[in-house]
């Protein structure tokens, strides 16, 4: 297995990915146009695991200047269980840690349970003591 930093070029192939991918969620955000601005913005933080030439597993995180955020980490359903996701998350931390974030957040959708037992298997603690409220600042429901 390969590992390299996501470029807007992978966009297609990890798109695949995350559509074939249990309990991800994707929003209009998620366009070509959104993931480009979101690498732009955070460089050298997202990652590929290539098989060969084929994409198999993808992850994305970011920052604010304190805290972290990890989104979008997806593995090909064959791949699952052979620490391709840990090498993701250990990759994205790693790079975290080196723009000086040490603590990070992911949001799972409660009804994901795939994604609840993976993080939770790994040391993340679930936050009951916080609720998350969204606002869309436009028209589209989906943004």
């Amino acid at each position: 297995m390969n590992y390299r930093c996501m470029q807007i070029s992978d966009y297609d192939a990890v798109m695949k990915l995350w559509r074939d991918c249990e309990g991800l969620s994707l929003r209009d955000a998620d366009s070509a146009s959104g993931v480009e601005k979101y690498l732009e913005r955070n460089p050298g933080l997202s990652f590929v695991a290539l098989d060969g030439t084929r994409i198999v597993g993808s992850i994305m995180a970011g920052h604010d200047g304190k805290r972290g955020y990890i989104q979008h980490l997806a593995v090909g359903e064959e791949l699952r269980g052979l620490g391709v996701a840990s090498e993701l998350v250990g990759r994205c931390l790693s790079a975290l840690k080196s723009q000086g974030i040490e603590k990070s957040h992911v949001h799972v959708l409660k009804d994901n349970a795939l994604g609840r037992r993976y993080w939770s298997g790994r040391g993340w603690t679930e936050r009951s003591e916080v609720v998350m409220y969204s606002f869309i600042n436009g028209e589209n429901d989906n943004a």
